[in-house]
Order: structure tokens, then sequence, then C-alpha cells
């Protein structure tokens, strides 16, 4: 393995600190807050219907959506053209995990790269 050429100084923390885990979720916190805002008033109602929060791993911002009724389930996927156009505000390389009722299945993911401009409507809610 090659060793960098950056000082000590210069390289990330070799462990991840309290500081760091707090900022971590805060940064979370704040996303999901406002990824709300963004939204409209549909959107809203159909997010509030589900529980759904963010996560962030090896850097890629992740919104989870667990849906507890087959029909919140529905709407919401009739909805992730217009969740990801939201998303994609945020980062190029965000997805979304969305997890369906319990005895329908397996949770499932989509980037927002994987749709292009042309897929994503221009009207929202």
């Amino acid at each position: 393995m090659n060793q960098p050429f950056l000082p000590p100084d210069d390289l990330p923390p070799a462990r991840t600190t309290l500081v760091d885990e707090i900022l971590h979720r805060q940064l979370e916190t704040v996303a999901g807050i406002r990824f709300y805002q963004t939204c409209g008033p549909i959107m809203r109602v159909l997010l509030s219907n589900c529980h759904w929060y963010f996560q962030t791993s090896s850097g890629i911002l992740t919104l989870v959506i667990v849906c507890y009724d087959i029909e919140s389930y529905w709407h919401i996927t009739n909805a992730v053209s217009h969740i990801l156009k939201r998303l994609k505000l945020f980062s190029n390389s965000a997805k979304i995990r969305l997890c369906p009722p319990t005895e329908l299945g397996t949770p499932w993911e989509i980037e927002v790269n994987e749709m292009s401009d042309d897929e994503i409507p221009d009207d929202e809610d």
C-alpha cells in the first residue's frame, strides 16, 4: 500500500471522535429539515404517513423511507421521481432507500444519478 505524501496534520483522523459523531447526526437532522422545507404540501402529507430520516454513509446522503401500510407505500413509489428531484438539490450522489411494509417485500434503493433530467418531472404537487 502506498503511503500518502501529505503531512500528518492534513490526513483524516484514524478514529472517529464523539464530536465527529455529534456533528454527523446534526448534519443528518438539518438535511431532513431542509429537505422537508423544499417539499410541497402533497409531498409533506405523503411523508407524514411514513417514517423517514436521512443517514450518511461513506459520504452518500440517503433518504430512508419506511412505509407501514400498502397505501402509503404505493403513493410514495408513485412520487419517487418527485422525491429524487428534491434530493438532487442536496447532492448529485444522494439516494432513496424505500422500505415497504414488512410482509410485502424487501427494501430497494434508487440513486439520484440513475434518472436522467428528462425523467424527472418539472411539476411537483
